[in-house]
Protein backbone atom coordinates (compact mmCIF):
# COMPACT_ATOMS: atom_id res chain seq x y z
CA UNK A 1 0.00 0.00 0.00
CA UNK A 2 1.35 3.32 -0.88
CA UNK A 3 0.86 6.30 1.82
CA UNK A 4 0.57 10.15 0.61
CA UNK A 5 3.22 12.38 2.38
CA UNK A 6 1.59 14.92 4.33
CA UNK A 7 3.58 17.80 3.12
CA UNK A 8 2.96 16.88 -0.30
CA UNK A 9 -0.77 17.29 -0.22
CA UNK A 10 -0.66 20.48 1.77
CA UNK A 11 -1.16 23.49 -0.27
CA UNK A 12 0.92 27.05 0.01
CA UNK A 13 -0.24 29.97 1.96
CA UNK A 14 -0.22 32.33 -0.59
CA UNK A 15 -0.44 36.53 -0.03
CA UNK A 16 -0.78 39.47 -2.39
CA UNK A 17 0.07 42.79 -1.97
CA UNK A 18 -0.97 46.05 -4.19
CA UNK A 19 -0.21 49.35 -3.90
CA UNK A 20 -0.72 52.70 -6.25
CA UNK A 21 0.99 55.63 -5.14
CA UNK A 22 0.32 58.10 -7.77
CA UNK A 23 2.02 56.80 -10.90
CA UNK A 24 3.51 53.60 -9.38
CA UNK A 25 1.99 50.76 -9.17
CA UNK A 26 3.59 47.60 -7.26
CA UNK A 27 1.96 44.22 -7.36
CA UNK A 28 3.76 41.21 -5.50
CA UNK A 29 2.66 37.81 -4.55
CA UNK A 30 4.08 35.17 -2.93
CA UNK A 31 3.67 31.68 -2.15
CA UNK A 32 5.28 29.63 0.89
CA UNK A 33 4.85 26.49 2.16
CA UNK A 34 4.12 25.47 6.12
CA UNK A 35 7.64 24.29 6.27
CA UNK A 36 8.90 27.32 4.87
CA UNK A 37 7.34 29.79 7.01
CA UNK A 38 9.19 27.71 9.90
CA UNK A 39 12.52 28.61 8.32
CA UNK A 40 11.13 32.01 7.72
CA UNK A 41 10.55 32.11 11.33
CA UNK A 42 13.57 30.99 12.57
CA UNK A 43 15.68 33.45 11.00
CA UNK A 44 13.92 36.08 11.86
CA UNK A 45 14.39 35.26 15.40
CA UNK A 46 17.80 34.20 14.94
CA UNK A 47 18.81 37.94 13.41
CA UNK A 48 16.13 40.02 15.90
CA UNK A 49 18.20 38.17 18.99
CA UNK A 50 21.75 38.47 17.71
CA UNK A 51 21.09 42.30 17.03
CA UNK A 52 19.40 42.55 20.44
CA UNK A 53 22.67 40.82 21.69
CA UNK A 54 24.66 43.17 19.68
CA UNK A 55 22.72 46.20 20.93
CA UNK A 56 23.15 44.97 24.41
CA UNK A 57 27.35 44.65 24.50
CA UNK A 58 27.72 47.65 22.64
CA UNK A 59 25.97 50.16 24.29
CA UNK A 60 26.48 49.28 28.43
CA UNK A 61 28.27 50.37 30.50
CA UNK A 62 31.20 47.98 31.84
CA UNK A 63 29.75 46.07 34.50
CA UNK A 64 30.37 44.65 37.84
CA UNK A 65 31.24 41.56 37.05
CA UNK A 66 34.50 39.64 37.87
CA UNK A 67 35.64 39.26 34.34
CA UNK A 68 34.09 42.33 32.27
CA UNK A 69 35.95 44.64 34.99
CA UNK A 70 39.54 42.69 34.44
CA UNK A 71 38.73 43.86 30.84
CA UNK A 72 38.66 47.66 32.06
CA UNK A 73 41.57 50.22 31.72
CA UNK A 74 43.32 49.59 34.95
CA UNK A 75 44.32 52.45 37.55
Amino acid sequence: MKTKDASASAAPNTAEFHLKAGPVRLRARVAVTAEGLIAVGGLVSGVLLSTAALVWVSTAPVRRHPVSTRLGPRR
